[in-house]
């Protein structure tokens, strides 16, 4: 599913036009992002999921097309963890 079908389907499902469907959902993902520039990012969203910032560490890596060794740098990631509703519905 698309960012577009996704503004569509909450526009019909919340009988609001795609411009305020948009709105929301920029909005959530702006704020979402913003928790998890935050030292100890994570937001819960209670039967749905959780997400996780994750420090990954530093570590060594090959090169697939010449074999050659390579240093591949530590960062952030984020992870998701889903939730018992969404686990049983799928």
């Amino acid at each position: 599913m698309t960012k577009a079908e996704i503004i569509a389907k909450m526009a019909e499902d919340a009988g609001i036009t795609k411009a305020g469907a948009k709105t929301c959902l920029e909005t959530f993902i702006a704020n979402v992002t913003q928790t998890l520039k935050k030292k100890d990012g994570k937001v819960t969203l209670v039967g749905f999921g959780t997400f996780l910032k994750s420090r990954r560490k530093a570590r060594k890596g090959r090169n697939p097309q010449t074999g050659e060794v390579i240093k591949i740098k530590a960062g952030n990631v984020v992870k998701f963890k889903a939730g018992q509703k969404l686990k049983a519905a799928i």
